[in-house]
């Protein structure tokens, strides 16, 4: 039996004797496991770098595109008393006291009685804002509160209106305004105001609150 002391010189020389047998199956492991690791590694970048990918991009931009949505534009012309008057671009929606709040405001002396602030804006829409006492001048757009006076003294024909101005009238919207225009095209001129009520969804409660406001002539 050896004894502790002789074992690590006897170990010792056996590595110094035969280290040539020992060094080629080293090399050969550490050359395998190089070549399983190496390739390995690319592969689990690559597939790092695919996975952010998006395949189907031109979903993810339709989708943006339905999200970001704009509202369509309109423009309106804004005279009379208030203080910054002059053309305003708005969005499709807002009512009329957008439209003077994007003006500056009522000057100290307008008369904003007769105005219907939730009035929905159209398009190339003219509001006018009168002054305290002022006579409106013939034609301005009405834009009163009940639609059952005409205060600005000014009708609407409606055999020659167009759309934007047909909207001008109390209780007439873009849909009616475009079913009367496609009445009077098919059927000719009113003949009476009253000739109105042929038109689709327009009854004897919707004429009554507009008659004051409109004529044929």
């Amino acid at each position: 039996m050896l004894k502790k002391e002789g074992v690590k010189p006897l170990f010792l020389s056996l590595v110094s004797d035969h280290w040539r047998k020992f060094l080629f199956p080293v090399v050969a492991v550490a050359a395998i496991v190089a070549f399983l690791l190496i390739p390995r590694g690319q592969a689990e970048t690559t597939n790092i770098v695919l996975g952010e990918q998006n395949p189907f991009p031109e979903l993810v931009e339709e989708e943006v595109v339905e999200e970001v949505g704009l509202p369509a534009i309109i423009v309106v012309d804004v005279k009379g008393a208030v203080l910054r008057p002059g053309v305003y671009t708005l969005e499709e929606g807002d009512r009329l006291i957008d439209a003077i709040t994007a003006a500056g405001g009522y000057a100290p002396e307008a008369d904003s009685r007769m105005l219907n602030h939730a009035l929905r804006l159209a398009d190339e829409l003219l509001i006018y804002v009168p002054l305290e006492g002022e006579e409106v001048p013939q034609n301005e757009v009405n834009l009163s509160t009940d639609g059952v006076e005409d205060t600005s003294g000014g009708l609407v024909n409606i055999n020659t209106a167009t759309e934007v101005e047909l909207t001008s009238i109390a209780g007439i919207g873009p849909a009616k305004a475009a079913a009367i225009i496609q009445y009077r095209e098919e059927h000719g001129p009113y003949q009476t105001v009253e000739g109105l009520m042929e038109v689709s969804g327009i009854g004897q409660k919707t004429f009554d609150k507009l008659k004051h406001q409109i004529k044929v002539k």
